[in-house]
């Protein structure tokens, strides 16, 4: 998010916060790797799974199967709920409640970190292609912000003589 009134990553954003991801799941596979030998795998592979069988697949199988590429955002929502950082920080919470603490539950932050490091996979806006897709209004505002002019209308701080900064309307 650049700010909270212009929700939009440019490459140079959207590299960084993968950037911070991918340290993220570095650090959870290194603590997963040193407790290798502690890891139960059913409950591993089960919790690294159960994400995409509830929040991806049922979603991709109904795009796939759409002649307009339009689904009904109750997928999006499943897909959501499931990758989202709170969620599993919740599951993760309850399974510590109900049957304690083990090392299999890394699998939750590995996951979610490798999808957005990795993958570059955010949270879904209903606005958008539950499969990845150019929005052609995103392209052109892309285009418009990478244009040598900018967007028109704005205000701009540019430096002025003598070392003060002045605002000067773009034009």
């Amino acid at each position: 998010m650049a700010d909270a009134l212009n929700p939009y990553e440019t490459k140079a954003t959207s590299r960084l916060m993968r950037l911070e991801y991918l340290v993220a799941l570095g650090v959870s596979l290194e603590l997963f790797i040193m407790h290798l030998d502690e890891v139960r795998w059913l409950p591993a592979v089960l919790l690294f799974l159960y994400i995409d069988l509830i929040g991806y697949i049922p979603g991709a199988i109904a795009y796939r199967r759409s002649r307009d590429g339009r689904i009904h955002k109750g997928y999006y929502i499943a897909y959501n709920l499931m990758h989202s950082l709170a969620t599993q920080a919740a599951v993760a919470g309850l399974w510590v409640w109900w049957y304690g603490f083990e090392w299999a539950l890394l699998v939750l932050p590995i996951h979610l970190f490798g999808d957005r490091a990795l993958f570059g996979n955010s949270l879904k806006p209903f606005a958008l292609s539950f499969e990845p897709k150019a929005h052609p209004a995103y392209v052109r505002l892309r285009d418009e912000l990478q244009s040598p002019q900018g967007i028109t209308g704005t205000t701009a701080v540019r430096p002025a003589t003598g070392g003060r900064r002045e605002e000067k309307a773009a034009v």
